[in-house]
Order: structure tokens, then C-alpha cells, then sequence
């Protein structure tokens, strides 16, 4: 179990909070991990009695039908859901998707779709990745031309999350080719729009249970009034949104690490060989007490960049600092883990096998390990 209890951030309200969503999880989530998993996708019903539960977009303000909670409830949040070992779909909902719409949107567009995404019958996507371009976001050709008033989208997008169960797409289109990469927009596409598809839903090492997909769009017309924020400032608004999306990721990574440390302490407590306990190795008690102080250490360090964000004061380079250093702690924690295992960490009947398969993506979305490094190694150079 997530042990949060001394940690100076979270007072009896959160904790409460805290109890609440892991009661939840227990009862509503645990049991169908493997029904979400064979289907790809988590279910529809899931989503709305998350929503019931409160843990969908705790930030929306209580006029669009929310709870007006800070941060921390989010990372109360993905606390929980990344140690019970879901994919990123709800955390993505609430700490990446919605924020555009309520910092970025007209009242109009708040008015119809925040309500939704808090009680779970709206699931919202954001569509930047191109087959041709990823973490470089100025290589994207998505295209959406003004013709009166509407716009008019053609393009593909990829590696999209929540991509299947979507309602609603924020998508990253070029508006001014002769802008460069001044000249995005973020324009959002409902899903019952004549001309979008939906591709594959992308067979992946891991994250089995996130419908990550491809998405199509041809002659695909939206009113003008879908716009994100202003036109051709689309790269503004992501790099605005960008440190709290890291953030979150970080805090995904530090718990799915923790989650992989208890189940190999458990395991090695009671697994036998050569007629004692696998911990009482010292090769074993050593590899766990190294994953012990980076955690330690992560725990401690999420605290400070949590109060940093609530504090308006977290900066890119600490964002693209806190995604690569818990991303690539969590890898190497699960990679660990798994090993203590031995041959019992490569079968799927154990949880260590999802936690490190699940781990390998966080190094690669939100920005990639060599982006963040490239971020904080331009940052230095401006000092």
C-alpha cells in the first residue's frame, strides 16, 4: 500500500480523499484489469463511475459542475491510479487535456464540455504526434484551413491516448504555413464530425488497457468557434500547459516505482533459495536498499515541485528535470524489481511483468529523456 501519510504536502482532507479513491479503485478497478487489458481500451462505464467518485478533473470550478480543488488532489490522483497499475487515460483527462479547455477556451466551449469531462461522459483526447513528427512539434502538417466560418481539417495524428474512447479532440493544426512555428493552432474536434476516423487501436509493449490510436481527418469541418486560446498561438498555449504535464508524468513514475519496489520486497520476503529467504542475499538487500533511496529521494523531491507548481513558480527546465529523472528512476527501479523476481518477473501472472512493461513509455511521451535533457542543457546555456 501507497504510504503517503508523512508527507508534509497532504493534510486530513487529503488523506480522506486519499482513502476514498483507493476504496474505489479496489472495488471498481483491480477486478477488471484483465478484462481492460484483453479489450484495449478502459470501459465506458468505468469512466463515468469515476466520475461519480470524484476523481475525474477535481480542478474545474464548481460553476462547470466541478470541485475547485488544487493540484494536489490531482496528485492525490495519479498517486493512486499509477500504484493500482492503470494506464494514463484519467490522469491525462484531468491533468493535461482539461486545462486547455478551462485556461485556453471560450465561455461557450467550457460551458458544453467541462461538465461532461468531470462526470466521466465526455472522455477528451490531444492529438499533437504525426507519423512524421513527435517530439519535434514543428514538423507537424496537420492542416486546417479557414474557409468562412469554419475550419477545414486534413491531416493524421498518431500515438494518441484515449484515441478509441475520445468524445472530443484537441488537435494541433497548422493555420499559417507561412508562419513556421509560430503558425499552429489548437482547435478542438468533436468525434461525430463527417470526415474524422479512427485508425488502429495500436498494439503496444505495454499499456495494454490505453486505446492509443491513430486518428484521421479529411475535409473534416469545425465552426471557427472550436478554437483553443488565439490563432496561430497553439505553441504558446502547449509550452504554458507543458511543465504541469511533466509534472504529472513525474508523479506517475514515482508511483508505479513504488509499486514495483513492494512487490519486489514482498516477493523476495518469501521466495526461497539455496534454503533461505531471496532478501537475505546481500546482492538482493543492497539492489533493494539503492531503489529504497531513490525513492526516498523522489518522494521528497515531488513534494517540492508540487508546492513549486501550486506556488505559480515551476519552471520548464525543473518540469523537463523532474520527468527525466523520475521517468529514468522508474525504469531502472522496475528493471530491478523484475530481476529480484527471477524467472518468475517474466510471467504475466505476476504484477511485476505489467509494472515494468508500462514502465518503458514514460522515457518516451511527454518529451522524450533527450528532449528534457536537450531543455535543460539549452536552459544552461542561457545562464
Amino acid at each position: 500500500m501507497l504510504d503517503r501519510s508523512e508527507s508534509l504536502l497532504f493534510d486530513e482532507d487529503l488523506h480522506a480523499f486519499r482513502a476514498s479513491i483507493r476504496r474505489f479503485l479496489a472495488r471498481e478497478f483491480t477486478p477488471r484489469i484483465p478484462e481492460f487489458e484483453a479489450c484495449g481500451r478502459i470501459a465506458r462505464d468505468f469512466w463515468r463511475k469515476a466520475g461519480e467518485a470524484g476523481i475525474l478533473c477535481p480542478g474545474v470550478p464548481a460553476e462547470y459542475g466541478g470541485l475547485n480543488l488544487d493540484f494536489r488532489f490531482n496528485t492525490v490522483v495519479n498517486e493512486e491510479v499509477s500504484y493500482a497499475m492503470m494506464a494514463d487515460g484519467i490522469t491525462l483527462q484531468s491533468d493535461i487535456t482539461m486545462p486547455y479547455l478551462l485556461h485556453h477556451a471560450g465561455p461557450e466551449l467550457k460551458e458544453r464540455w467541462l461538465p461532461g469531462m468531470v462526470t466521466g461522459d465526455v472522455i477528451a483526447a490531444i492529438a499533437m504526434t504525426e507519423p512524421q513528427a513527435g517530439s519535434d512539434l514543428k514538423g507537424l502538417r496537420t492542416r486546417a484551413r479557414r474557409e468562412g466560418s469554419d475550419y477545414v481539417i486534413n491531416g493524421a495524428k498518431t500515438y494518441i491516448t484515449n484515441g478509441q474512447n475520445a468524445d472530443i479532440i484537441f488537435v494541433v493544426c497548422r493555420t499559417d504555413p507561412e508562419a513556421g512555428g509560430q503558425g499552429f493552432s489548437l482547435i478542438l474536434v468533436e468525434a461525430d464530425r463527417p470526415g474524422f476516423t479512427r485508425g488502429r487501436n495500436l498494439d503496444k509493449i505495454g499499456h495494454w488497457m490505453a486505446d492509443t490510436s491513430e486518428l484521421a481527418f479529411e475535409n473534416v469541418r469545425v465552426p471557427v468557434g472550436n478554437l483553443v486560446g488565439e490563432e496561430n498561438r497553439a505553441m504558446a498555449h502547449l509550452f504554458g500547459e507543458l511543465p504541469q504535464e511533466r509534472l504529472s508524468i513525474a508523479v506517475s513514475a514515482q508511483a508505479a516505482a513504488q509499486r514495483a519496489f513492494d512487490e519486489a520486497l514482498a516477493f523476495t520476503r518469501e521466495r526461497t533459495a539455496f534454503g533461505q529467504p531471496v532478501l537475505d542475499f546481500q546482492n538482493t538487500r543492497f539492489t533493494l536498499a539503492d531503489i529504497a533511496a531513490q525513492l526516498q529521494v523522489g518522494w521528497a523531491h515531488l513534494d517540492w515541485l508540487v508546492q513549486r507548481h501550486l506556488a505559480g513558480r515551476l519552471t520548464a527546465e525543473e518540469a523537463a528535470a523532474a520527468k527525466l529523472w523520475h521517468s529514468e528512476m522508474q525504469w531502472q527501479a522496475c528493471d530491478n524489481a523484475l530481476q529480484a523476481h527471477g524467472g518468475a518477473g517474466y510471467m504475466n501472472e505476476f504484477p511485476i511483468a505489467r509494472i515494468w512493461r508500462d514502465a518503458r513509455v514514460r522515457r518516451i511521451y511527454g518529451g522524450s529523456s533527450e528532449i528534457m535533457r536537450e531543455i535543460l542543457g539549452r536552459g544552461l546555456a542561457r545562464t
